[in-house]
């Protein structure tokens, strides 16, 4: 009775895991998000007009075993015509045992303008999903109930997205996830394989850049995220960029969270990026925050020039 009631509490455990990435935002948290928007629109591709690099680490709910860590890596640039941006991101996301990791290509057309350009982008590419059986403490190791099933799963994915933006303005709307697959494959007691669904997500991100003075720029931003069956996610940032070398800000998450964000510099054309999380609600006692470092880097091409600051 102990070995069969082990076995329940297991795939209980199991099933919840992935009923929480079927039924809620699948997608991973960003706090950075202004600096990160490749991996929300695909159409932001080409957008710095140059080869840009960003690598991305956020520890979430420090504190708590098995809490969410997430890595991304990401490239983008545009053609000699300027018409044509492309660019790529891998990532590693771990919510406790359960580890998905994906690659996603991609591709944006723009329409240029004398200030300002429109475009459209398509990303494509797959996810991978697994469970690691490692992390697993059974009372009894030698349970008959109890023996790891294969949940490897590998399964394609498209994401769409247009996007505009002016020296002083920036605005975009974009679908994640588009074919819903059928993703993370589990098996009861009973022999009986469950799956868990990619549930398509939407995005609507603006922001804008203000000058104070000959020094120092207001920049508000605003990322809003729907998906079926969870509540509507908006993130509200408000930040100080001064002399176009030390950035300062915070943003708050409507699920009762703060972030706290800074970037620094440090090379002309490298950049250094650091938020803390705090929330607000119960769960506060039991967590440390949660904190994101990023590092983004361009590569300039010769006979490259930029005529005004780049605030998005």
């Amino acid at each position: 009775m102990k070995k069969r009631n082990t076995m329940k509490k297991i795939f209980i455990f199991i099933l919840l895991l992935f009923s929480l990435q079927a039924y809620t935002q699948q997608d991973p948290l960003f706090s950075q998000y202004m600096f990160n928007k490749l991996v929300v629109n695909p159409a932001y591709a080409g957008s710095r007009e140059m080869l840009t690099f960003d690598i991305l680490d956020r520890e979430q709910w420090v504190g708590i075993d098995g809490a969410p860590r997430t890595m991304t890596v990401s490239a983008h640039g545009v053609a000699v015509n300027r018409r044509v941006g492309m660019g790529a991101y891998g990532y590693r996301d771990q919510l406790g045992p359960v580890v998905t990791q994906g690659l996603m290509l991609t591709y944006a057309y723009r329409l240029l303008f004398e200030q300002s350009f429109f475009s459209f982008g398509l990303q494509g590419g797959f996810k991978y999903a697994d469970f690691d059986w490692n992390m697993i403490r059974v009372k009894f190791p030698d349970d008959y109930y109890f023996y790891p099933q294969d949940t490897k799963k590998f399964v394609p994915d498209f994401n769409l997205g247009v996007y505009y933006e002016s020296a002083r303005f920036f605005a975009g709307l974009s679908t994640k996830q588009l074919l819903e697959n059928e993703f993370g494959e589990t098996k009861g007691e009973n022999g009986k394989t469950s799956f868990s669904r990619l549930l398509r997500h939407f995005y609507l991100m603006s922001g804008a850049a203000f000058p104070v003075s000959e020094k120092i720029v207001f920049r508000p931003s605003l990322l809003v995220k729907y998906v079926k069956n969870a509540p509507v996610q908006a993130d509200l940032n408000a930040s100080l960029i001064f002399s176009d070398f030390f950035w300062l800000g915070a943003s708050y998450r409507t699920q009762n969270a703060l972030a706290f964000m800074t970037e620094f510099r440090i090379m002309p054309k490298i950049r250094l990026g650091y938020s803390f999380d705090v929330y607000l609600n119960e769960f506060q006692p039991y967590n440390y925050g949660s904190h994101e470092i990023r590092l983004s880097f361009d590569v300039v091409g010769a006979g490259h020039r930029m005529n005004t600051p780049r605030y998005f």
